[in-house]
């Protein structure tokens, strides 16, 4: 009797699938899954560039940039509007009187007079706590919303006429907000030293300064951290009318 394997006739052994060709398979099926989704997701584009993937940072500065534009245009539309209507508005010498008062009232016109800037600014890279105060932690060494808010309320409590931060105009529905360590005034983004300058008696202002305990509490920051702080006196400042949008947009007038 004939060798079972040398027979023709003999059982044929199956091929099988070995679990390290089955392996092999899956990783290249999956590598091709990931490069049509790739494709699909890039649409011809490189997936590696930074236009890409902008920063928040950069996409507000450039939202910031975009509406500084926008105002300027804004700015001289309104004053060719104004010129208009004041060629033959009809109005008499006591309306006219009557709205140059508002103008004022809403800072819509500018002002000028003697007065003081204040600058706020955040402590140096390298600051270290002075002797007798604890190491300073990350927040300890930067300017806060609460403390740009309270340069500015203690100047209206000394009797401002008007005041400028940055290069805007506040008026009443004016809001300043700090994110992160960025200032955001009116749809604009700014960054330190910030510069808050307000028109009026220069020695109210600065007793009104020195009289705020949100102030006072600064202060301490300035001595034990090196927080920027400077006052200075102005003879003559001109602070420009408010330029933006005076529509209110979360609130109704009454009446």
């Amino acid at each position: 009797m004939s060798n079972s394997a040398d027979s023709p006739g003999g059982p044929v052994r199956r091929s099988r699938w070995r679990p390290v060709r089955l392996l092999t398979a899956a990783v290249f099926a999956l590598a091709g899954l990931i490069f049509v989704t790739s494709f699909n997701t890039a649409r011809g584009t490189d997936l590696r560039t930074d236009a890409s993937m902008l920063k928040l940072s950069d996409l507000i500065r450039q939202r910031s940039e975009k509406n500084g534009t926008l105002e300027e245009s804004m700015v001289a539309v309104r004053e060719d509007v104004d010129a208009l209507a004041q060629r033959d508005d009809g109005s008499t010498r006591a309306e006219d009187a009557k709205l140059k008062a508002l103008e004022k009232a809403a800072g819509t016109e500018a002002i000028r007079g003697g007065g003081l800037t204040v600058t706020l600014n955040d402590a140096p890279p390298n600051a270290r706590a002075a002797p007798g105060y604890p190491e300073p932690q990350a927040n300890d060494l930067v300017i806060h919303q609460q403390d740009l808010q309270a340069v500015v309320n203690a100047l209206w409590e000394g009797g401002a006429r008007g005041i400028r931060v940055m290069d805007q105009r506040l008026i009443s529905t004016s809001a300043v907000r700090c994110v992160g360590n960025t200032l955001i005034l009116q749809g604009r983004v700014y960054s330190p030293p910030y510069k808050i300058t307000a028109v009026g008696d220069p020695k109210a202002l600065k007793k009104a300064l020195g009289q705020s305990p949100a102030i006072e509490n600064y202060q301490l920051y300035v001595q034990a951290y090196g927080l920027g702080w400077k006052v200075d006196e102005r003879e003559a400042v001109t602070l420009p009318g408010y330029s933006g949008t005076v529509d209110l947009h979360y609130a109704k007038p009454v009446g």
